[in-house]
């Protein structure tokens, strides 16, 4: 069976009024609330440079402030997901967040473990008086 295919009519177009930054040699506009969103979800930075069409280095050297902002917003998502699911029963993601953040080990060492146990080489060749009187 093939699909029908629906015809598109023309595209209209409108002009709108946007506050965006003027980038590049072709003066493209860039949105800057738009450029942290896509931080925010996590595209790299020459993801974003060629969604809207420019150098990455010129994405970087006009938007810095909106990549960090956007890239802090989505460690802050992922670690309000990962102590959600660390509370409601994860118990691996729960011995992660553990160690990461309260510096627990599975193996604990102090200070004093890192000494030798003393050893003693020499055999007694009787017994202490205390195990001869019971």
């Amino acid at each position: 069976m093939a699909q029908k295919q629906q015809k598109s009519g023309p595209r209209k177009t409108v002009n709108i009024e946007v506050e965006a930054v003027l980038v590049g040699r072709n003066k493209i506009p860039i949105q800057p609330p738009e450029v942290e969103k896509l931080a925010a979800i996590g595209c790299k930075d020459s993801e974003i440079a060629d969604w809207f069409g420019v150098d990455s280095n010129t994405l970087r050297y006009h938007f810095q402030r909106e990549l960090i902002k956007g890239r802090e917003a989505m460690k802050q998502t992922l670690r309000r997901s990962m102590l959600n699911h660390a509370v409601n029963g994860n118990a691996a993601l729960l011995i992660f967040l553990s160690k990461n953040f309260l510096g627990m080990s599975d193996n604990p060492v102090g200070s004093q473990d890192l000494e030798p146990l003393p050893w003693n080489n020499t055999v007694p060749s009787q017994p202490p008086e205390a195990e001869l009187q019971d």
